[in-house]
């Protein structure tokens, strides 16, 4: 397992941008498929998006898609999540995920590393 360290959120009005961060330790990076997901309260976590070991596959729930978007950087074993044209509805907290596996990306038991989360409050 890998340790996983959440930062970037905070509050911005509705249309801005926010940029999450997620920095890695522990075993390889670049052998850990990577995802974000997000719990609003008293919801579900859900699948937001996830990337692939080099960075070449990207996948994106249907409520983010061509507004948000993820990226890697293994050299500095981090993992990023960049959020434009944000709405109320992605207010959350944001977690990152680590999954040594990439078949189901949207999938929660597909990670089995979590970082502690980082909220994100977008305002009407």
């Amino acid at each position: 397992q890998v340790q996983l360290v959440e930062s970037g959120g905070g509050l911005v009005q509705a249309g801005g941008s926010l940029r999450l961060s997620c920095v890695a330790s522990g075993r390889t990076f670049s052998s850990y498929f990577m995802g974000w997901f997000r719990q609003a309260p008293g919801k579900e976590r859900e699948f937001v998006a996830a990337i692939s070991w080099g960075g070449s596959s990207t996948y994106y729930a249907d409520s983010v898609k061509g507004r948000f978007t993820i990226s890697r950087d293994n050299a500095k074993n981090t993992v990023a999540l960049q959020m434009n044209s944000l709405k109320p509805e992605d207010t959350a907290v944001y977690y990152c995920a680590a999954a040594p596996v990439g078949r189901f990306p949207s999938r929660r038991d597909q990670y089995n590393s979590w970082g502690q989360g980082t909220q994100v409050t977008v305002s009407s």
